[in-house]
């Protein structure tokens, strides 16, 4: 019983920042998703209904460099190759996803990160 209520907070919260947030072929949208050992991030387009861009510490040229992936450092890491990815691709200008997740820790690490290696949010 508890679990689903949750699990429906959760999906309340998530629906609550898709209807202010979507992604366009002008300004793509910067999804965020975390779990307790990864964090994974892509940038989508929901006009083309396509994912330009993605990062996560699951994919095998980053898997090397990080000892655990579900902690801030790795966060960072991500936010810094996901805006690599992006510049090189021409993506300049994005709108962060967070998803159902707060604006603090793992979500805020990887924002920064992609922010300071050049995205502009």
């Amino acid at each position: 019983m508890r679990i689903d209520k949750i699990k429906k907070a959760a999906q309340r919260r998530k629906y609550n920042v898709r209807k202010r947030v979507s992604g366009t072929p002008d300004r793509p949208r910067l999804s965020v998703f975390r779990s307790n050992r990864h964090i994974y991030a892509q940038i989508v387009d929901d006009v083309a209904g396509a994912t330009l861009v993605s990062a996560s510490t699951r994919a095998k040229g980053l898997r090397d460099q990080l000892p655990k992936g579900g902690n801030i450092k790795a966060a960072q890491i991500i936010g810094e190759a996901v805006a690599k990815q992006a510049l090189a691709v021409g993506i300049k200008c994005v709108c962060l996803d967070r998803n159902r997740y707060k604006y603090h820790g793992k979500v805020k690490a990887l924002a920064e990160a992609a922010r300071k290696s050049g995205l502009v949010f």
